[in-house]
């Protein structure tokens, strides 16, 4: 889906310090897009960054380019298809919940809503326009709209992180936080009527694992890393696998998605409500337990997880790429066990490189541009400026 790092003033996610002279290196510097920054964290630090959050972020990254390269191979394959939908179970309600629980401490300050802007309203405007764009060409679509109400592809997430996180202090206030967002979201499936702009649905849909992380404190975190879970996840996952498998031909893989209500995916309005409960459900279970196996030491590619927006968007442009220009159809060889294995492997190799340090640099344009020009200065910082001066 989904969707970094502390700042030189240490201050709690999702702020992001843009002033002063010691600023991080570019491979500390934090994604607000992520939502990752300095909380306190089940796992030890290095080099003020967290293993564990980084590690999972990267993992989840990971399936999600996997998830996308399998999807063409779904249609002549049980077992992929099994498998697409035991990882569409947790991968972005993982990555999402890692966004909530580092969305903690956001409030309507100046410089943390200016943040939220240059870190998720800029990205999702030049990422949008650069998706329609794309299609135009690559899919020789040349009236493709662009439209920024109606997120294309990627792209909800950060339409959907924006508005998860300006809601954060109604949920700090609220007494049943959980509960309240599992209603909405079940209500949201039922409602046809929402519509398509903004990409409601998925935002109201989704917004549970948003809300359960931000209720989440670092000692759930380690629960979840005790022996006794990483033992009992392993049938767990095979249960799943052996569930998805049953499921495949009798389901469709659209309930994964969360981007239609019940109606829309030609059912009825009480089904759609059980299937949001049980989705629910059993997501959290499986994002359980794939916590529970991921590193909390520092890892080669702990590095990678400070830049797993950048891998997210830009990855999208392969993934739909691939489809327009037809590879899956022109090499046959991609439908069989070795080519689905050769599929996963390229996607991801690929959207590892995405991850990588030189790439951030190369695209922090896009995705963390200062654009201190656009912003209004706080006469109270010039005036402590001065008396420090």
């Amino acid at each position: 889906m989904f969707p970094a790092a502390p700042t030189p003033r240490r201050e709690l996610p999702p702020a992001r310090a843009a002033e002063g002279t010691d600023r991080p290196e570019p491979t500390e510097r934090p994604s607000e897009a992520e939502g990752a920054a300095g909380a306190a964290a089940p796992a030890p630090k290095s080099g003020g960054r967290n293993a564990f959050f980084d590690n999972a972020k990267y993992l989840a990254i990971v399936l999600v380019a996997m998830g996308h390269a399998w999807e063409p191979l779904t249609d002549g394959s049980r077992a992929a298809e099994a498998l697409y939908m035991t990882v569409y179970t947790f991968h972005m309600p993982a990555f999402i919940i890692i966004s909530g629980y580092f969305s903690r401490s956001f409030d309507m300050r100046k410089d943390r809503l200016q943040r939220l802007v240059t870190g998720v309203a800029v990205p999702y405007v030049l990422f949008e326009t650069a998706y329609a764009f794309f299609k135009r060409w690559a899919d020789d679509d040349p009236g493709h709209p662009i439209s920024l109400l109606d997120p294309w592809f990627l792209t909800w997430f950060l339409v959907a992180l924006f508005i998860w996180r300006l809601t954060t202090p109604l949920w700090k206030v609220v007494r049943w936080p959980i509960p309240l967002s599992v209603a909405i979201a079940v209500l949201a499936s039922v409602s046809p009527d929402i519509g398509d702009d903004l990409d409601l649905q998925r935002v109201l849909q989704f917004l549970p694992f948003f809300v359960l992380g931000l209720a989440l404190r670092p000692e759930h975190f380690k629960m979840v890393q005790r022996r006794a879970v990483r033992i009992a996840s392993l049938p767990v996952f095979a249960g799943a696998l052996v569930m998805a498998y049953w499921a495949a031909p009798r389901m469709s893989s659209a309930w994964f998605y969360h981007r239609d209500s019940a109606q829309e995916l030609g059912t009825t309005w009480w089904i759609g409500a059980v299937m949001t409960l049980a989705l629910f459900g059993c997501s959290i279970v499986m994002v359980a337990c794939f916590f529970s196996w991921v590193p909390t030491r520092r890892t080669w590619f702990t590095v990678l997880g400070a830049g797993t927006l950048y891998g997210y968007l830009l990855h999208g442009f392969l993934a739909k790429g691939s489809r327009f220009w037809g590879w899956f159809d022109d090499y046959e060889w991609l439908h069989s066990p070795l080519g689905e294995i050769a599929v996963t492997l390229l996607a991801a190799g690929i959207v590892t490189a995405l991850c990588t340090p030189p790439v951030r640099r190369m695209f922090r344009f896009a995705m963390e541009p200062t654009m201190a020009w656009a912003f209004r200065k706080d006469p109270a910082d010039s005036a402590r400026a001065r008396v420090g001066a």
